[in-house]
């Protein structure tokens, strides 16, 4: 087994864990990211085909780097895995892909970062670890009766659907309301008879793109930042209810589902009845598909350190870890703000986090480590100038 030891390994080279190498190379840390994806930025690209950001481009940069794209456009998600593979690059970025972390733990005053599937694939020892995974997490949730739906049912999760070409002839349901239910069956309605279930999660009172929107945009991005916050009481109150209901319609309102023929109803799923879904009124759906909607779950299992809470979230303050000292986290939902969960939130979250880092102790003088970049084993991250 081979071993290389870090001051910082950051798990996870998404927006959030690029945006902390930024900061850490700008103050002269060493460092290296591990990315399971082949490419940096395929973490965006997995998503269905037509998906486009909610935010404009003019919010989407990440530090030191605005993205390439008309202000008030809206990237597409394969625009955005290729803005993150651009930025990763120009900073050169000790990026590792098909990186497969396992399991990390605890090794004396540091920790322990184990990769790939089994024992022969090599171990990292950090003084500080960042995991950088996710939102909420990537482990797509279902609810547990799915298994009794017909096996002649299309059942897709919106982890892995990608087109209308993926469901089959006939009706589709789509479970969970939100803006990635709102926009899959937006388009799934185009060939099919679509309901759309699941409580009414709201909708923003304009049309993104629209002038009223670019007027109030500024304003909007400040409550994201500074009032709808962790240390106020209407930022936690949203917090709460956003991790585990998910936010409001978004591109996709109420009236564009009702012109595209989508039925809406309010009733939840609530089991299933002859191999077809039940709502919680008790109709019955005879459907040929089904597509869930119903987000994703945190899961830490492969973290062996007793940091988090009940409900699966860490036990963190700004991503600060207290009861681990050196363990961090990047890019969770509402992990500061509203706007933790977007991309140009990212940015400052993790300067953050890295100040935090470099204001501890550097580790002890003369000891050995090897960083990488994407197709340059061993070579140092460039300088960066800090934003």
């Amino acid at each position: 087994m081979t071993e290389e030891r870090f001051e910082t390994v950051i798990i996870g080279g998404g927006q959030a864990g690029l945006s902390v190498g930024y900061h850490l190379a700008a103050q002269g840390r060493e460092f290296v990211i591990l990315e399971g994806g082949r490419r940096v930025g395929d973490n965006w690209r997995v998503h269905w085909d037509s998906l486009r950001l909610y935010t404009p481009a003019r919010y989407d940069g990440l530090p030191g780097m605005k993205f390439p794209a008309p202000r008030w456009s809206f990237p597409g998600k394969d625009a955005m895995g290729d803005f993150l593979t651009a930025y990763a690059e120009r900073y050169r970025l000790p990026v590792r892909t098909e990186a497969t972390v396992r399991r990390l733990r605890r090794d004396g005053d540091g920790y322990r970062v184990s990769l790939g599937d089994g024992d022969g694939d090599g171990e990292l020892r950090a003084d500080n670890v960042v995991v950088a995974t996710g939102t909420f997490g990537r482990e797509p949730y279902v609810p547990s009766f799915a298994e009794e739906l017909d096996p002649g049912i299309r059942r897709l999760h919106s982890a892995s659907y990608r087109n209308e070409a993926q469901l089959r002839p006939g009706p589709v349901l789509v479970v969970g309301a939100s803006h990635s239910g709102a926009d899959i069956a937006f388009e799934a309605a185009a060939r099919h008879r679509t309901v759309l279930c699941g409580r009414d999660t709201g909708q923003i009172p304009f049309r993104l793109g629209s002038r009223p929107m670019r007027a109030v945009a500024p304003l909007l991005w400040l409550v994201a930042g500074h009032l709808l916050t962790v240390r106020t009481p209407i930022g936690r109150k949203a917090a709460a209810e956003i991790r585990v209901h998910g936010g409001p319609l978004l591109r996709v309102r109420s009236a564009d589902l009702a012109a595209a023929g989508v039925e809406r109803v309010t009733d939840r799923m609530t089991g299933v009845r002859g191999g077809r879904p039940v709502l919680a009124g008790g109709r019955v759906l005879d459907v040929a598909n089904v597509v869930w909607c119903t987000g994703f779950r945190q899961d830490f299992s492969w973290i062996d350190i007793p940091v988090f809470r009940e409900d699966g979230w860490p036990e963190e303050s700004c991503g600060i870890v207290a009861a681990s000292p050196g363990l961090y986290f990047a890019g969770l939902s509402f992990q500061r703000a509203f706007s933790s969960m977007l991309v140009g939130g990212a940015g400052r979250d993790a300067r953050i986090v890295a100040r935090h880092i470099a204001a501890r102790e550097r580790p002890t003088a003369g000891r050995t480590a090897r960083t990488g970049t994407p197709g340059s084993a061993g070579r140092r991250p460039g300088a960066v100038t800090a934003a």
